[in-house]
């Protein structure tokens, strides 16, 4: 019984690692995301910081990816940018997994 607690300890450490690992990796997507979305939309500097942020805020208004889609759709559409969902949804999925990659290789460091 004593191994089967261990084991079931650790899978639930491993989730809760697991879990903090992609809720830095999306956050760090999302401010990624905010300055590609920034330069589009031709910011610079403390400008385009203040975009990146709240972009990574917009994450927290509903549970997935939507949230943070409809806001650089809107904005990019208030200024006639003309982007496809397809161009904004692939680059949110190429940041992620370039996300990713920066937070592993910071852990083996």
């Amino acid at each position: 019984m004593e191994s089967f607690e261990r084991r079931k300890d650790g899978f639930e450490r491993k989730f809760a690692h697991d879990e903090e690992l992609r809720f830095k990796a999306m956050a760090r997507r999302n401010r990624m995301l905010g300055h590609w979305a920034a330069e589009k939309l031709g910011l610079s500097g403390p400008d385009a910081d203040a975009y990146a942020r709240e972009v990574v805020k917009a994450d927290f208004e509903a549970p997935g990816d939507e949230d943070v889609f409809r806001k650089i759709r809107t904005d990019l559409d208030a200024k006639n940018i003309a982007l496809s969902d397809h161009q904004i949804r692939r680059t949110m999925e190429e940041l992620l997994v370039k996300a990713a990659e920066q937070i592993q290789a910071e852990k083996k460091t």
